[in-house]
């Protein structure tokens, strides 16, 4: 058979958001991506050789639907879940059989149900065999459910040969499933469990190395990797293991971790040596109040101020993420997190609106109280407000969001956070073992020069600021594009 694996597209044309990288595109004159979704090459890997596989990513690509398939596989998460549909429902009217995947589909099946052929619940890897067959056979099910956990210790590595590598910026790895917390508002333990699952770290230095075209030769490629495991640090064991591991590929890397990594001396050690070059943490609020209300138990037991330092003074960043919206934030909650923030030093914080997705129990308790508006899931992504508040109108929880994305990434808040991190020199480690190249610095001038023409007077003062810093050895060329982009972000953000 002919298969045709879809990723759709992270975001739409009438908006913009921290998530959907429009602005490297545009800034690199070339249409390239972040990342793409782990989920299509792990089946990828999973279906016989002989069928014959594509995969179309439509962040960085058209989908072909010329291409003569005989079933298309369609990865979906909630925000994106319309636009699914619809490329299903497309390929559908070509006689092609669709099969829809993930987490909304395993949350939402019967819905999901009314725009394809089949839907998978759960994870894939223990029921696609059966799938293939049956659709060989002219006997696809409606549903496909898997009954157990995935041993990954037993699985193959994600099969990336598909893709177009050279269009992503970065390479994503997991090295486990499962997470021990119970969030409220996340789905990941309702989807993985709570069990961890771990791969061996012989399966995930054997993946880094497959990477690339000949998978003998050793990382070499300027690109980054996300370990996208939800916690990092959830067996410490295997974790310190794999650290040492992959010290002697000489890569940079980020990864996903709970705030008490921050009490952990000798693992941060480890994860400085390896490359470790940023890690994103779940803040979520600043209000016990709200940690509590959310189970995030582990985070009310730190003083936040004091994790940030201690993870920083090994040279690592710390990504922090925020949402508003929780019940006991008030309009007070906006210029707080603002002071907290500024006083942090927080260099490049993601904040997102409170988001019940479908599957969570936090969906669950505002549906049963009657405060979920609707299921329009195009905007059900962190930056609208699709539920009633507590203590405020939906009007100014939005606007509130609106300030605080707008003073964190303004032209002049960027700045002077920069300044901060270039006066401690904070990546002095990583322009010792891994300078960035002077015709890279050049390129990125180049294209800042070359924007002052057609920007508004405050962004081009922030331009003309970070010139001169883009030869400065203490600074990141990536850092900088990356605050460019949030900026970008910041100043779309409209009143009203």
């Amino acid at each position: 058979m002919k298969i045709a694996f879809i990723i759709p597209k992270n975001g739409s044309d009438n908006g913009s958001s921290f998530y959907d990288y429009k602005f490297y595109s545009t800034f690199l004159l070339s249409k390239k991506y972040i990342s793409y979704l782990l989920a299509i090459p792990t089946l990828a890997a999973l279906t016989p050789d002989k069928h014959d596989v594509r995969i179309f990513d439509e962040n960085i690509e058209d989908i072909d639907y010329e291409w003569k398939a005989d079933i298309a596989g369609i990865s979906v998460r909630t925000m994106f879940a319309k636009r699914a549909y619809s490329i299903s429902e497309t390929f559908r009217k070509l006689g092609v059989k669709t099969v829809l995947g993930g987490i909304h589909p395993s949350m939402c099946p019967d819905e999901a149900l009314q725009y394809c052929d089949s839907v998978v619940i759960g994870e894939a890897e223990h029921v696609w065999s059966k799938l293939l067959k049956d659709a060989e056979d002219g006997n696809l099910q409606s549903i496909y459910k898997s009954d157990k956990s995935v041993d990954l210790k037993l699985q193959p590595a994600p099969d990336r040969s598909p893709l177009s590598k050279q269009r992503y910026l970065s390479d994503i790895i997991q090295t486990a499933k499962g997470c021990p917390f119970h969030c409220e508002f996340c789905s990941v333990h309702a989807f993985d469990g709570q069990k961890i699952r771990t791969k061996t770290v012989d399966q995930v230095t054997r993946e880094i190395q497959g990477i690339n075209s000949n998978s003998n030769a050793p990382y070499k490629t300027k690109k980054s990797i996300f370990f996208v495991d939800d916690n990092i640090i959830a067996d410490k064991h295997f974790a310190m293991e794999l650290f040492r591991a992959l010290t002697p590929f000489n890569i940079n890397w980020m990864c996903q971790a709970s705030i008490n990594i921050s009490e952990e001396e000798e693992i941060l050690k480890a994860m400085r040596k390896s490359g470790c070059g940023a890690i994103f943490i779940g803040f979520e609020s600043i209000s016990k109040d709200n940690l509590e209300s959310m189970h995030k138990s582990v985070n009310v037991k730190y003083n936040y101020l004091d994790a940030v330092k201690k993870i920083q003074s090994h040279g690592i960043l710390v990504h922090a993420s925020f949402i508003l919206g929780y019940d006991f934030d008030s309009d007070r909650s906006f210029d707080e997190l603002i002071e907290f923030i500024q006083e942090a030093n927080l260099l490049m914080p993601l904040v997102n609106i409170l988001t019940p997705f479908p599957g969570t129990k936090l969906f669950s308790r505002l549906e049963s109280e009657g405060r979920i508006m609707h299921r329009d899931w195009d905007k059900y992504d962190s930056r609208h407000v699709v539920f009633k508040p507590m203590n405020m109108s939906e009007g100014e929880l939005l606007e509130g969001y609106r300030k605080v994305v707008r003073s964190i990434y303004s032209h002049e808040s960027i700045y002077r956070r920069l300044t901060h991190y270039w006066d401690i020199d904070f990546w002095r480690y990583p322009n010792l073992h891994d300078p960035v190249k002077n015709k890279y610095r050049l390129l990125f001038a180049a294209r800042l020069f070359s924007l002052l023409l057609s920007t508004n007077i405050k962004r081009s003062k922030l331009i003309l600021k970070l010139l001169p810093r883009s030869f400065d050895s203490r600074a990141r060329i990536s850092t900088l594009l990356t605050l460019m982009s949030y900026n970008d972000f910041a100043c779309s953000l409209k009143d009203g």
